[in-house]
């Protein structure tokens, strides 16, 4: 997980007025602002709203092993060839998520590291969602929103992601690195399966949040709800 800086509400100089309402405390939740339909503009928005939000960067790129073999590396590093010479460029896939129903995916590129990573964590932020979990698993039937209610499909590129509800304690079933953006979304146990080139591995996050996204365009009614224990964005719970 990386750790970012502090976010100062008081030194924040919000440009749109979806963040200038943030900043003075007429809207306190994200929640609404994801219902409502407003475009979200601004990182520092978020930043306001979900103080407990995690960022993790994936990699997508391949660096050269100590033996000639390749390795994973969070940097995609892409070269040019011009009559001046080689230009060298550098992208980076991030999510972010706050563990409860709230999760983020960006993808940025840069001549150097540091702006690649600042630009795919500010992009993840602002392609912020709100998932809809549950417990649909007919082995289980907990009413808790450990997993997800019902089957959902994403596809992009060639790459085709499925997941279904799995019972309480089987885990997320999931490819190594997509069980990432599963975890920082809030789901724990899942089962998944893909089609296509996963070796892709933008492609295969992207089919991954296509398919999270799926969770909240289906309609439910009240009783399918309470059945499943489902619960859209955040788990808020009641003080006795």
């Amino acid at each position: 997980m990386l750790k970012g800086k502090t976010f100062n509400l008081e030194e924040w100089n919000p440009k749109t007025e979806l963040g200038r309402r943030v900043k003075s405390g007429e809207i306190t939740d994200i929640a609404y602002i994801l219902d409502s339909g407003y475009r979200i503009l601004e990182a520092e928005l978020v930043d306001a709203l979900l103080p407990d939000l995690e960022t993790q960067l994936l990699e997508v790129g391949q660096s050269k092993g100590k033996f000639g073999g390749g390795k994973g590396s969070i940097w995609k590093q892409t070269q040019k060839i011009t009559s001046e010479g080689s230009r060298m460029k550098f992208s980076a896939f991030a999510v972010v998520g706050n563990k409860n129903g709230f999760v983020g995916v960006g993808f940025g590129s840069s001549k150097e590291t540091v702006p690649a990573r600042e630009k795919a964590i500010r992009n993840a932020k602002l392609n912020l969602i709100k998932i809809r979990r549950g417990c649909g698993s007919w082995d289980c039937g907990c009413k808790t929103h450990h997993s997800i209610p019902f089957r959902v499909y994403g596809k992009h590129g060639s790459v085709e992601v499925t997941f279904k509800p799995a019972p309480r304690g089987t885990g997320l079933n999931a490819e190594r690195k997509c069980r990432k953006i599963l975890e920082l979304a809030g789901i724990k146990d899942v089962y998944s399966k893909s089609l296509g080139n996963t070796s892709t591995k933008l492609n295969f996050f992207m089919a991954t949040f296509e398919a999270l996204r799926e969770l909240n365009k289906v309609k439910v009614n009240d009783d399918f709800c309470a059945q499943s224990g489902v619960v859209d964005g955040a788990f808020v719970r009641s003080e006795l």
